[in-house]
């Protein structure tokens, strides 16, 4: 049995702290919004009060939260993590970030004598109650090894793929890729549509060549429906695209498609979609083609 706290219980984190209290571990999760706890308490964790409350006496400290500016407050903050953590914790920052902050804070959590692995996720809200996500984990590999049997329990894919900051260079890059991919699908469904093809029977011939993909695997039905809801928001997506431009430009790296893809996105957010599930970048290629 290990102590989590567990902060960041939203889509995701629920989940993945639910898995990890079946387990066997002793889980403490912490949210902003304390109603969020429950699916937790419900799965024999206990909710905290605050941050220090959660990483009180823990071994691991696990987050889960939107954005950059997120996990610098949740840990470099005066009532965060660094201020509260038991030396020799291990931090696990399931958020996906840039990877620049990853590098700035696992050193200040050095300094604190913590230690910190960047490890983004990927397989959206589906893959976190299944607990098949893929998890692509940056930091030193002793670390890593501790790691596993825990990463093991919410993942279905678990990689190390290099020192600190890794990780998260791997997900702007599956954030990049999941992009294209949906826009593509979202265009590919109004294109067969404007020929009143039985859309559904050629998604199904199209997944089973080279075609197919997961995310047309796990996106088909949303756009078929136009049932958006969210698993994976455009807004946070938005975020993410833009880390990988950054990214992308200061290695002096050329994304022509992702440059395109990421506009969509912009779009989509600013005409009132960023709540939406990121399959509804089908309404922006409907609106496009005077469709919507």
């Amino acid at each position: 049995m290990t102590k989590i706290a567990f902060i960041g219980l939203g889509i995701m984190g629920s989940p993945m702290s639910v898995h990890l209290a079946r387990a066997g571990h002793e889980v403490r999760g912490f949210n902003r919004t304390p109603d969020k706890v429950q699916p937790l308490v419900d799965a024999g964790g206990r909710a905290a009060t605050s941050i220090a409350d959660a990483v009180e006496g823990a071994d691991v400290v696990a987050l889960m939260l939107p954005d950059s500016p997120d996990v610098r407050e949740v840990l470099a903050g005066e009532a965060g993590v660094f201020a509260h953590a038991r030396p020799g914790a291990l931090i696990i920052d399931f958020s996906s970030i840039r990877p620049d902050v990853t590098v700035e804070l696992a050193e200040q959590a050095k300094q604190a004598q913590l230690r910190l692995l960047d490890a983004p996720v990927s397989g959206g809200q589906a893959g976190a109650r299944a607990a098949e996500l893929s998890i692509m984990v940056g930091g030193a590999e002793k670390d890593f090894a501790e790691a596993k049997p825990l990463l093991d329990v919410v993942g279905k894919t678990v990689v190390h793929v290099g020192p600190t900051g890794s990780g998260q260079t791997v997900k702007a890059a599956n954030q990049l890729m999941v992009a294209g991919h949906i826009e593509l699908l979202a265009e590919a469904i109004v294109f067969l549509e404007a020929y009143g093809v039985d859309t559904a029977a050629a998604l199904t011939v199209l997944a089973g060549g080279l075609a197919g993909s997961k995310v047309l695997e796990q996106k088909r039905e949303n756009m078929l429906t136009r049932s958006f809801d969210p698993g994976f928001r455009i807004a946070l997506h938005h975020k993410d695209m833009g880390i990988v431009s950054d990214a992308a430009r200061e290695a002096g790296v050329i994304i022509p498609v992702g440059a395109l893809v990421a506009q969509l996105m912009a779009s989509a957010k600013a005409l009132g979609d960023g709540d939406l599930d990121h399959s509804a970048l089908l309404k922006g290629v409907e609106r496009l083609s005077g469709r919507s």
